[in-house]
């Protein structure tokens, strides 16, 4: 599968701004979720986030912040598996 990825640069509160790679991008119950890398290289191993959009209003800039509840990163881990049939994600 060849994969295309787009870049977005984030800001965190402290004005840092961070690339990454959005590998893929789902919804579940009214939620965006994105799959990213900071790596831009084929690596076989490379560190990937799910990120979960907190703005529910569409009208202001999207807030994402890092899924860190165990239940939910499992749920959409799999999820992006399914996605992504050729990559596995360890939680």
């Amino acid at each position: 599968m060849e994969e295309k990825k787009n870049k977005v640069i984030f800001t965190t509160d402290d004005s840092e701004q961070t690339e990454f790679y959005v590998l893929e991008q789902t919804k579940l119950n009214g939620y965006t979720y994105l799959l990213v890398t900071d790596a831009d290289e084929e690596d076989e191993e490379r560190n990937a986030y799910i990120l979960k959009d907190l703005s529910l209003d569409s009208d202001e800039s999207a807030l994402y912040d890092i899924v860190e509840d165990e239940n939910e990163l499992e749920l959409i881990a799999e999820i992006f598996e399914e996605l992504l049939e050729d990559i596995g994600i360890e939680t």
